[in-house]
């Protein structure tokens, strides 16, 4: 089964629902049917009502569909309270909280922070900068977590490599040049975000363009670090690098240039040294690999489920990352 029809099968299950600061959006608009439709949670959009419910019943609806105009919503004042106590020690007034809560990403994670919504889902025409923010100041870092990051779970028709074909990779759209903690923080939010959906071991490779010493370079020594780290504090975790992408992925390859490995040639999870090595790499994959698909980006490291999308996105890229949004509030 694949991972997403797994998740479709995990949030019929359930009964929790996704708030979509983006409702004016038709491909939001186009995926709050198909979740609906399916039952597969609760949907409210936030927007123009009359616009989005004139959009929204060309589709012949079988659901009702909730629509939030944050200027005419009982939510407002309560929301504007809750992010002025979570935010006052920072210098936050209630009248810049009630300015804050009126952009459409703030609303949303402030109402999940809230517990009104399970998870929020935007991205499809906020910059992933708006989203970021609003995560990050309406909920707040998990626990013990210092960095906030994204991965991408690209699933592929090539069976033989990865983890039936499916692969996660990150970071991809939050850390632009993480130091050797960061990475190290990336790989172990990455390998149990895979444990916790895939419910498989993680096998983690941390790229770069040197195999097990084929090289040497500042960035290399960034990648060896990083593996000392997650060793020293995650000694559960398979990991091993700096590992070249096609010794991580190919076993004859992997055998050839790295034949101590426990991860070469097996690797189901790729740690990419930058955000540009990362973007660049997901998007050649899921763009030229035929009948690839790619699922997020999928935040990490929240207190609470809040997800990013690329504004390229499809509507059942909105979908299946509502159904991973689903699952996370299912295991916080």
């Amino acid at each position: 089964m694949s991972i997403i029809n797994k998740l479709r099968l995990n949030a019929s299950k359930t009964n929790k629902s996704i708030i979509f600061p983006d409702g004016n959006d038709e491909r939001t608009i186009k995926a709050a049917n198909e979740l609906l439709s399916n039952k597969l949670c609760s949907v409210s959009l936030i927007g123009d009502r009359e616009y989005i419910l004139k959009e929204y019943s060309k589709l012949n609806p079988e659901h009702d569909l909730q629509v939030i105009d944050i200027n005419d919503t009982p939510y407002l004042e309560k929301l504007a309270f809750h992010y002025y106590e979570k935010r006052k020690s920072k210098g936050e007034t209630m009248d810049s909280a009630l300015q804050a809560v009126k952009r459409p990403c703030y609303f949303g994670a402030a109402a999940v922070d809230n517990g009104l919504f399970d998870g929020c889902v935007a991205g499809s025409i906020s910059s992933s900068a708006e989203v970021l923010r609003g995560a990050l100041r309406g909920i707040g870092m998990k626990k013990g977590m210092s960095k906030i990051s994204s991965f991408i779970i690209l699933e592929t028709p090539v069976k033989e490599y990865g983890s039936n074909g499916t692969f996660f990779m990150a970071d991809i759209a939050i850390n632009p040049y993480p130091d050797s903690e960061v990475l190290a923080d990336i790989a172990v939010s990455t390998a149990d975000s895979y444990r916790l959906l895939m419910e498989d071991e993680p096998k983690v490779a941390l790229l770069s363009f040197s195999t097990a010493g084929s090289a040497e370079g500042e960035s290399i020594d960034k990648v060896r670090q990083a593996l000392k780290i997650v060793k020293e504090n995650r000694p559960d975790i398979l990991i091993d690098g700096e590992l070249q992408f096609d010794a991580a992925l190919i076993k004859e390859i992997g055998k050839r240039k790295a034949p101590e490995s426990m991860v070469a040639g097996q690797a189901n999870v790729f740690i990419f040294p930058n955000l540009d090595a990362g973007n660049i790499g997901y998007k050649i994959t899921e763009r030229m690999c035929i009948g690839a698909t790619a699922t997020g980006p999928i935040l990490q490291g929240l207190a609470k489920p809040m997800n990013d999308l690329s504004r390229g996105c499809s509507y059942m890229d909105i979908v299946n990352t509502a159904l991973v949004t689903i699952f996370q509030s299912e295991n916080k």
